[in-house]
């Protein structure tokens, strides 16, 4: 399959995040053709984040293309409100995205192939976030089946021993959640405290009085060594008993889009080199959006959906200037 559009043109988005379809409504509303591609589902990260969680930005700064977010009692926003309104952002706009289509490879200037098809592309942007899969840690028995790398629902912990490695925000809050479900909760923590920075405020007084009364226990400066079927060895010494654990180590970007565009990655944290002003990399006509530009940090998530909104401005901006050119 080869893509005709009606300019020539057209732009290839690879993400269909909040940034990719924002970017999609945005090119849309320019008179801008453009294909959209994801290799899941719209928001497909968000899918993996646990019921009900609240997100740390207000409804308003997640909101895109112009569209409010109303939620019922003017708090945060949860995972399945702002699924719900990815949903209807697609249905307002009428947007053409290719869901459960993966770019496998991309040639030429700029030939995409996917799992259903090949596509030619004016541009491309890439809005593929910046969490593909977790960052392992890489010892024996993680790969049991009662290791999991996604805290998804608490229901399942409840009157089990529960391990959390980890620290920040999501170890925390599964923490949070699983005791108050029912779970006995542990959480091993390689570092002395949990960093401000890296929780959600309303949580940290939470977590904190649970351990001071004794509700979860806090292992600091500790790490599993070995995972085994009943128990896991930390590197103290001490044996857990331990019915599931969860490993709530971070998560890394899959740069292997960037490798084959030849876009330079720099640093330790591997961030695609690009001009702010307009969002393009080393590399012509390719563009990166949304938190795609943070690379894989290895501390804490810093850079929010909520950031990235002035992304779409500067990246049409860039694509009619270059439309334009004779």
């Amino acid at each position: 399959m080869t893509l005709r559009p009606r300019s020539g043109q057209a732009v290839a988005i690879i993400g269909a995040g909040p940034i990719g379809l924002e970017l999609a409504v945005a090119l849309k509303r320019a008179g801008i053709d453009y294909v959209q591609f994801d290799a899941g589902q719209i928001g497909a990260t968000m899918q993996w984040y646990p019921p009900e969680m609240l997100f740390h930005s207000s409804a308003d700064r997640l909101a895109i293309a112009g569209v409010p977010i109303q939620v019922p009692d003017q708090q945060k926003i949860k995972r399945e409100e702002f699924l719900a309104y990815l949903r209807a952002i697609v249905l307002q706009f009428d947007l053409d995205v290719r869901t459960y289509e993966r770019v496998e490879s991309i040639d030429g200037r700029f030939t995409l192939h996917t799992n259903r098809g090949t596509y030619e592309a004016s541009e491309i942007v890439l809005a593929i976030g910046a969490m593909h899969a977790p960052k392992l840690l890489g010892i024996p028995g993680e790969e049991l089946p009662h290791v999991s790398h996604y805290f998804r629902d608490p229901h399942t912990y409840f009157r089990k021993k529960l391990l959390i490695v980890g620290g920040r925000n999501s170890a925390i809050e599964a923490a949070v959640r699983c005791q108050r479900a029912g779970a006995d909760v542990t959480i091993s923590y390689r570092r002395d405290d949990f960093d401000p920075t890296s929780v959600k405020f309303w949580l940290l007084p939470e977590i904190r009085s649970m351990i001071r009364d004794d509700r979860v226990r806090f292992l600091p400066r500790t790490w599993p060594v070995e995972i085994r079927e009943r128990t896991v060895l930390l590197n103290t010494g001490d044996e857990l008993a331990a019915d599931f654990v969860l490993a709530l180590t971070g998560y890394r970007q899959d740069t292997t889009l960037f490798e084959m565009l030849g876009i330079d990655l720099q640093g330790g944290d591997r961030k695609p080199r690009l001009d702010e002003e307009t969002m393009e990399t080393n590399v012509p006509g390719v563009f990166v959006a949304g938190t795609a530009i943070a690379g894989s940090p290895e501390e804490r998530v810093r850079v929010i959906v909520e950031d990235c909104h002035v992304h779409v401005p500067r990246i049409v901006h860039a694509i009619q200037r270059r439309h334009a050119r004779p």
